[in-house]
């Protein structure tokens, strides 16, 4: 197998770099990197040669002549990572049969062991105190842009290395948009949803939090108490050996019932780990089955177009007879005052 994913590296390794690969055979394993990571590597990576890769020695040289010292006839490749041209470059040098395993990767990695877990909810807790802070600073005189990069800022302060994705700060009409970036736009009144996640340890956090700017209308109410009923089916719905599409059922059928079906049109969840997105799914389209320690957001939306929108995120923790809950932010309608 040939990893060069940067999350799929992180996994087999433990090491971060920019660059690199790794190639693992029954019985050996073998790390490619530049000069630049060359000696970190060796003193972090245990379990793997360490090989420099050079002008003079490039990475597909050296993996050639290992393929061929070994007789190896296949090699697993990341295909859907992979870019096309260096897939046309290593059919062409290595004289070796390319076969797609992103999969198999995926089907590991999809899985947490208890450590794992620790360093997610790790991450989890810092995203975490980062937006109970900034909570002080939203007012109608703050743009969406503002309230963003101290959202950011507070995670470098305390503690992350990085954010898992662009946070998505709309407010007033634009929260009708689940994925909507925030603007130079002041906050405006009815709702507004703050979806956020750091990345420590290369480990990922994933939250969504809509709370409403002034006092809401009576329908709003009820579309926020549709969606967080509906989150609570979907969680209750959770244990290993469902397949992710009965979890979206559940969760979408409290929305449907309420007459909003045609308002949700994203799935219910997906797992993360390494990366904020990974393999496994539960929507409507999705053919996994849940199995124990995948690591799952929970995110049931009702998107009214032109007018607002609503999203709940946790993330939960799949175990035998159910999940364990890992986000701790209330989850009752926040109501800020509209000045």
């Amino acid at each position: 197998m040939l990893v060069t994913d940067p999350a799929g590296r992180l996994f087999a390794t433990g090491f971060h770099s920019s660059a690199g690969a790794l190639l693992v055979t029954a019985s050996d394993a073998w790390f490619f990197i530049d000069s630049r990571y060359f000696e970190a590597a060796e003193k972090t990576i245990a379990g793997a040669h360490i090989r420099l890769i050079s002008s003079e020695k490039p990475l597909t040289d050296q993996l050639k002549a290992l393929l061929n010292e070994r007789d190896i006839k296949s090699v697993g490749f990341e295909d859907e990572i992979v870019p096309h041209a260096k897939y046309l470059e290593w059919t062409e040098k290595l004289e070796t049969m390319l076969v797609p395993a992103r999969r198999l990767i995926d089907n590991l990695r999809a899985v947490k062991s208890p450590d794992d877990l620790e360093k997610m909810i790790k991450a989890q807790r810092v995203a975490e105190k980062s937006f109970e802070e900034i909570l002080p600073l939203i007012s109608m005189d703050i743009t969406e842009k503002q309230l963003t990069a101290e959202l950011i800022y507070r995670f470098l302060l305390n503690g992350a290395d990085d954010k898992s994705f662009d946070p998505i700060v709309v407010s007033g009409a634009k929260s009708s948009m689940p994925h909507g970036e925030p603007g130079d736009v002041r906050i405006s009144a009815g709702f507004l949803t703050i979806d956020f996640g750091v990345k420590l340890e290369g480990w990922c956090s994933d939250t969504t939090r809509t709370l409403c700017i002034g006092q809401p209308d009576d329908e709003m109410v009820k579309i926020y108490d549709t969606v967080l009923a509906a989150q609570d089916a979907g969680i209750k719905a959770i244990r290993a050996g469902v397949p992710g599409a009965d979890v979206d059922s559940a969760a979408r059928t409290v929305i449907e019932d309420a007459g909003y079906g045609e308002y949700f049109g994203h799935g219910f969840g997906h797992s993360l780990g390494l990366e904020v997105h990974e393999s496994v799914t539960a929507s409507p389209l999705s053919e996994d089955t849940l199995v124990a320690g995948v690591v799952l957001s929970a995110e049931p939306g009702i998107y009214i177009p032109g007018r607002y929108g609503v999203r709940i995120e946790d993330v939960v923790y799949v175990t035998e007879t159910g999940c364990e809950n890992i986000t701790n932010i209330p989850k009752d309608l926040m109501i800020l005052g509209g000045t």
